[in-house]
């Protein structure tokens, strides 16, 4: 037993929201499934007798950080794990629930404390908190720390929403995922720390489940693959210690913590924080072996990110998709291209044209996360409506001949759902559409017509695609198959292969985006300047230089 178990059934855990004798009530749900139907995230079900150890750390419990996530008006999100050896099987902590303090303050040495409170980092979630603090003032930052055994966590900042209608005349966002640890430094990570921004979109590839290795793109010119020492640790992820030891070893990271630590973030999952290319109706994927799989890359990305209740996962099964609303400015709609999704079409091979892409059964959203967001985009009064998402909507030609190919893992090898969003954006008449996307490993900007092989009038949407931070390596502005992409596609407006991230600047009048890129990836202390400034106008969704 471990020492600060001894005695520890004399404790009683105290939750919200839950009767211990309902275990009794409903034998056949699980533990897990419990949790579910009440939406208890970082709280313990934990009856009289149970076991909450009571420590006193000698190392530091913080080694993970902190985070907050998905604001509202009046709170967020906030989110720690205790993990002393974040890279061992329960992480260097017993079986047992251990209670944590929280505490959000208006100013950055806490003389203010606005909110405070006990919460418990159940053993059962890896030992992860989920806060959702409430009752703070609307639009204005904040400050928050956890204690727990003696030890203190670094402090975090966040801010939250501004009241939904309200006016609101400048809203500042980054924009950033796919961070393959063995391909590079995270210093985009610590250069997004130092940028004063609202909130940040992760679209993704928070991290990579597979063996350490390169991630290569089509043509070698792409990248420069370089050994920087950077090791995953184990194998490919399939358990949840495996994922819980991946997540560990990302975020043990000094600048990814910055970054999660300076502003609030709004994630979604891609493909990589369970299987290269997964689609919920995937072949691999509806097996026993691919359910389990899928199960506890869920619960592992549950308890890594500043997620709400609300995204609890079910089994294998997370509902992630949401939206948020800034003012009268941007409503966000996140949402999840993966979970509902059709198997890739020509056998998910990029560049190609099969009858498949113009299958009329396919899915991309799923038929009702489709109605959501065709009900938010039509219900929306804002000044501009996002959809924060994660594979290219583009219908790219990547054949480069005298054929057409599309990348069958994106929006352009689903033509029917992807008609289907744009269709309704047009024949409602809405306006001011900006996609923020990301996997593809290169900043793109573009419009977006129904079918840009014959492209009729204006875009009827626009979509700025985010580089990755450190996949594939170090990049090149401008490689062969970048200045291919250009030349075949007139759409596009700005390719380029670097490494880093993306900052937009929204007022009502027009939303600039600013594409922020390293030098090198492979050596730490990169050079970041911003390589090109692009604007559009409301009510004009021709991308300009700015």
């Amino acid at each position: 037993m471990h020492p600060w178990a001894q005695g520890c059934g004399l404790i009683q855990a105290q939750t919200k929201a839950f009767d211990p004798g309902m275990a009794a009530i409903l034998p056949d749900l699980s533990r897990r499934s419990l949790l579910a139907s009440l939406g208890i995230g970082g709280l313990s079900l934990r009856g009289p007798g149970a076991c909450m150890a009571q420590p006193k750390f000698e190392d530091s419990p913080f080694t993970l950080g902190v985070a907050a996530g998905d604001p509202f008006p009046d709170g967020f999100v906030i989110w720690t794990r205790l993990a002393p050896d974040p890279l061992t099987p329960g992480s260097g902590l017993p079986d047992a629930a251990i209670p944590v303090t929280w505490e959000v303050a208006s100013d950055d040495s806490f003389r203010e404390v606005i909110r405070r409170g006990d919460a418990i980092a159940d053993a059962a979630l890896g030992h992860s908190v989920h806060v959702e603090v409430s009752g703070l003032s609307s639009g204005r930052p904040y400050f928050y720390r956890f204690t727990s055994g003696g030890a203190r966590s670094l402090t975090g900042r966040a801010k939250t929403a501004p009241v939904a209608g309200a006016s609101l005349r400048h809203l500042r966002l980054g924009v950033a995922g796919c961070q393959k640890y063995s391909d590079g430094f995270y210093t985009a990570h610590r250069r997004l720390a130092e940028e004063d921004v609202d909130f940040v979109f992760l679209y993704g590839d928070y991290i990579y489940e597979n063996r350490t290795g390169i991630e290569t793109e089509a043509d070698p010119s792409e990248n420069s693959p370089q050994d920087i020492g950077r090791v995953h640790l184990g194998g490919e992820c399939r358990t949840l210690d495996q994922y819980r030891q991946r997540y560990g070893q990302y975020t043990m990271d000094a600048d990814l913590q910055a970054s999660r630590a300076a502003a609030a973030w709004f994630v979604v999952y891609d493909d990589h924080e369970v299987d290269n290319n997964w689609v919920g109706a995937g072949a691999r994927e509806t097996t026993r072996a691919g359910l389990a799989r899928r199960a506890a890359a869920m619960q592992a990305f549950y308890e890594f990110m500043p997620l709400r209740r609300s995204a609890f996962p079910r089994g294998s099964a997370m509902p992630l998709y949401r939206r948020a609303q800034y003012g009268d400015l941007l409503d966000l709609n996140l949402l999840d291209t993966r979970q509902y999704r059709t198997d890739q079409p020509c056998d998910d091979k990029r560049g190609t044209y099969c009858a498949g892409v113009d299958s009329p059964e396919a899915q991309v959203l799923g038929q009702a996360q489709e109605a959501w967001l065709f009900d938010a985009l039509g219900r929306s009064t804002a000044r501009w409506k996002v959809l924060a998402q994660q594979v290219m909507m583009m219908d790219l030609d990547r054949d480069f001949g005298p054929g057409y190919g599309v990348n069958t893992d994106g929006w352009a090898g689903y033509r029917i759902p992807r008609g289907r969003v744009l269709g309704h954006i047009r024949d409602r008449g809405i306006g001011n559409v900006v996609v923020l996307t990301g996997d593809e490993h290169r900043n793109v900007a573009g419009g977006l017509w129904m079918d840009s092989r014959n492209p009729e009038g204006p875009p009827l949407a626009t979509e700025i695609v985010g580089t990755s931070i450190t996949s594939a390596g170090d990049g090149r502005d401008l490689s062969r198959r970048n200045r291919d992409l250009l030349a075949a596609n007139p759409g596009v407006k700005f390719i380029n292969g670097q490494r880093g991230y993306v900052i937009c600047d929204v007022t009502p009048e027009r939303w600039q985006v600013e594409f922020k890129v390293l030098d090198r990836v492979s050596v730490r202390g990169g050079t970041l300047s911003t390589r090109m400034k692009l604007a559009i106008a409301a009510g004009d969704p021709r991308l300009v230089a700015a």
